[in-house]
C-alpha cells in the first residue's frame, strides 16, 4: 500500500500512476511492498527532520526512513517540494519528473541502494534514470 500526505498545499496529482510505476519498479527490484509512506512538505519542516534524526543542518529534496523486513519495502519518505522546485529549474527539468526523481531515489534507498561513494552515487543516478525512463 502506497499512501500520499501533504503538509502543505501542494497537492499530489496522478497517485494511481505512480503508485503503478512504484509498485513495478519495487518488483523489478526483487521486492514487495509492504506500506510506504510520501509525505510532502516545506523545507523547514524538512530541516527539522534532517537536524533532529540524522543530525545535519543542510537543506534536502528528499529523506528515508526504512522500515523494511527482509525484502519488503516499507517506510516513510519526506520529501521538500519546495527543494523539488528549485532542483527542477537548477536542472532544467519539469516539477513532476524532479519530483518523480527523489521518489524513486526513496525508493532505491529502500531496496537498498547507497548514495555516500562517488561508484553507489553514479550507481543511483543510473537506476533513477532508468525508472524514470520507465514512467508512462
Amino acid at each position: 500500500m502506497i499512501n500520499y500526505f501533504s503538509s502543505t498545499d501542494y497537492v499530489v496529482n496522478n497517485k494511481d500512476g505512480l503508485t503503478l510505476w512504484l509498485e513495478a519498479a519495487i518488483k523489478k527490484e526483487g521486492r514487495t511492498l509492504g506500506e510506504l509512506v510520501f509525505n510532502f512538505c516545506s523545507d523547514e519542516t524538512l530541516l527539522k527532520i534532517n537536524k533532529e534524526f540524522l543530525n545535519h543542518d543542510t537543506l534536502t529534496d528528499v529523506i528515508t526512513f526504512d522500515y523494511c523486513i527482509n525484502s519488503e519495502v516499507s517506510g516513510e519518505v519526506f520529501i521538500s517540494t519546495e527543494r523539488v522546485r528549485e532542483n527542477a529549474k537548477e536542472y532544467q527539468q519539469s516539477f513532476d519528473q524532479e519530483k518523480r526523481r527523489v521518489m524513486i531515489h526513496g525508493v532505491l534507498h529502500l531496496c537498498g541502494y547507497k548514495d555516500k561513494t562517488d561508484k553507489d552515487r553514479a550507481l543511483m543516478s543510473e537506476m533513477e534514470s532508468f525508472y524514470l525512463d520507465s514512467f508512462s
